[in-house]
């Protein structure tokens, strides 16, 4: 196989005009090899959309799946961020988090989906996040379990709002999580403070098996960066797509 071919990527770029963030949210939308607007799609929604493409390399590592390891095609949906408003977009006690989530749920995802086949079940919608990318991810995952059951999670900021979240369902048995964290990530230097990423991921993961989620969870030697967690892209995006051969 050319290797050329995984870095043929078709990617398309979006203007939306959002009511709730009262600006204009650009996304970029990844279209998978051979695709085809008659068939329907899986669809991963990826917060950091405009890191997930560059230093996570989502589309070209997405190519190399769909074309040699049997991977399902998809769709990824890249989500741009002001770095400025990020964390309070994506915090959960952040001034914007709600106005961003209702941008998601009720302006993202009707526009996306209104011109993009996708296949309409709930566990073919992926929500991908890292660090407070997560931590948005997973929020929204258990505030409308009717769009989104399954979260991929690079090392996620689960801080005390995310855990009280959790303990407030009954059971989450209808959620399934991807979870990666780096043994390294003990002190990690954030606007908020310095925190022990290892630590919350491990008691996030101890609540969520509490609460009956299906859930897969590893530790690796890793840092709080794009170069850990592009590598264990792969693995992510095969949990949850790869076709039976």
């Amino acid at each position: 196989m050319d290797s050329s071919l995984y870095t043929k990527r078709t990617i398309i770029k979006h203007s939306i005009c959002s009511k709730y963030l009262n600006e204009d949210r650009q996304v970029r939308v990844y279209l998978p090899p051979g695709y085809n607007e008659l068939l329907s799609y899986p669809i991963v929604y990826a917060q950091d959309g405009q890191d997930v493409f560059m230093y996570g390399r989502i589309a070209t590592i997405a190519n190399y799946l769909i074309l040699e390891k049997n991977m399902e095609p998809i769709i990824i949906v890249g989500v741009d961020v002001d770095k400025q408003k990020r964390t309070s977009e994506y915090a959960t006690d952040g001034n914007q988090n709600s106005a961003y989530k209702n941008f998601f749920t009720k302006e993202l995802i009707p526009f996306i989906e209104g011109i993009y086949p996708i296949k309409g079940s709930t566990i073919q919608r992926l929500l991908i996040g890292d660090s407070l990318g997560a931590t948005v991810a997973l929020d929204l995952a258990l505030e409308n379990k009717e769009l989104f059951q399954h979260v991929l999670s690079l090392s996620g900021a689960f801080f005390t709002p995310t855990e009280k979240q959790i303990m407030n369902h009954v059971d989450l048995e209808w959620l399934h999580l991807w979870m990666i964290v780096g043994l390294q990530e003990t002190e990690v230097d954030t606007e908020r403070g310095i925190f022990d990423f290892l630590q919350v991921n491990r008691t996030t993961q101890r609540l969520l098996t509490e609460k009956k989620a299906k859930l897969y969870y590893n530790e690796k030697n890793g840092q709080h960066l794009w170069g850990f967690w592009q590598q264990e892209l792969p693995d992510a995006l095969l949990y949850f797509f790869q076709e039976n051969v």
